[in-house]
């Protein structure tokens, strides 16, 4: 699929740089432009992306300081500005815009809905969030960013694909040495379900096809989405696979998304990436069921991506998901930590209706 990206805010550049790298180094063709937009200056200069600095009047290049409500008031001011400069990157090609952006700071939970909402107003292609949440031990600040900015994104964009740092980060590791790991992981495994829709991205051609029109078609529910990868040794006769391949597609789904304990949704889809002598369709066709008995969705598309590894990976990607009980568990400490701030600044606790966070705009 090939896709324009545009990162909000720190971890909105920094991934999307990351994602743009993986895609040129891969050779795949999916990423047509690449921009990030920040209202902090010092995190743009470090990027070899297209940059765009917003806010200057208001924040004097120097950020919002965690302030999401004002994130998203500048990116409304300026999202006239914002969508003039990635006008040049949207080719007719281009099939989705995608927003990368952390939830947890100012300007990426602020400014992505803020975007969102723009860019559906304006264009007829699907219109994407990456949403990263904060991990467990990122601040109160963070989880009442993005908290809020959850609930709105979703609302707003066409899909929202959440990826949350603690699920994609080595036991044992700190978060802080980890996020260029984390990084990584998130450009490969973007990188290949994007990749895995082109059919010019590689010279061997699958046995069956997985074109943008299926990841679109697994997006459209809008609400939550999340992807799940896992990867495992194989052999070269793709009749012994049959088992590597299911187990590794139970393995993405069970263990590898990228919110974990969601497996309830309305779509799904299945990419098995390897070298297509090693791919065995029964062994496809068989993780495929598997999803669908597991997820409770009868619309479960399936298809093989070739690439020139000796290993056998699976990407799931889930769209319409249902809340899961550890996003539950972030929502409660988004509250907890909202509640706490208001409390910090002697303000009434309105900010909830029915318990629930409300939303940024």
């Amino acid at each position: 699929m090939k896709v324009v990206l545009i990162g909000v805010g720190q971890a909105g550049g920094k991934v999307t740089q990351r994602l743009a790298e993986y895609d040129y180094d891969m050779g795949f063709g999916a990423v047509q432009g690449a921009m990030a937009v920040n209202t902090a200056e010092a995190d743009l200069r470090n990027l070899d992306i297209d940059t765009m600095l917003i806010g200057r009047d208001r924040v004097k290049g120097h950020g919002v300081g965690g302030d999401n409500e004002l994130g998203a008031e500048i990116m409304q001011d300026e999202a006239t500005e914002v969508m003039d400069g990635l006008d040049a990157k949207l080719s007719t090609e281009a099939e989705a815009v995608v927003i990368v952006a952390g939830l947890g700071g100012g300007t990426g939970s602020g400014g992505a809905p803020a975007l969102a909402r723009e860019l559906k107003r304006i264009h007829d292609i699907p219109v994407y969030v990456v949403g990263i949440l904060p991990g467990r031990d990122e601040g109160a600040i963070y989880q009442a960013n993005a908290g809020r900015s959850l609930k709105t994104v979703a609302r707003e964009a066409d899909s929202l694909l959440l990826i949350d740092n603690d699920a994609w980060r080595t036991a044992g590791e700190s978060l802080e040495e980890g996020f260029d790991e984390i990084n990584d992981n998130i450009a490969q495994r973007l990188g290949l379900l994007f990749a895995s829709g082109e059919i010019e991205a590689v010279d061997e051609v699958a046995e069956s096809v997985v074109d943008s029109s299926e990841i679109i078609n697994t997006l459209r529910p809008g609400g939550m989405a999340v992807l799940g990868y896992a990867s495992a040794a194989a052999s070269e006769d793709a009749g012994e696979n049959v088992n590597a391949i299911t187990s590794t597609t139970r393995n993405a789904l069970l263990t590898g998304t990228s919110v974990p304990n969601v497996v309830e949704a309305e779509t799904g889809l299945l990419v098995v990436a390897g070298q297509p002598e090693r791919i065995s369709r029964k062994g496809v066709e068989r993780a495929r069921s598997w999803i669908e008995e597991e997820t409770g969705s009868m619309q479960v598309r399936g298809g093989d991506f070739p690439l020139d590894s000796e290993r056998i990976a699976a990407l799931v990607l889930l769209g319409g998901v249902e809340r899961s009980n550890r996003i539950d568990e972030f929502m409660e400490r988004a509250k907890e930590a909202h509640e706490a701030k208001n409390d910090d600044r002697g303000e009434a606790k309105e900010a909830f209706v029915n318990e629930e966070l409300d939303d940024l705009f």
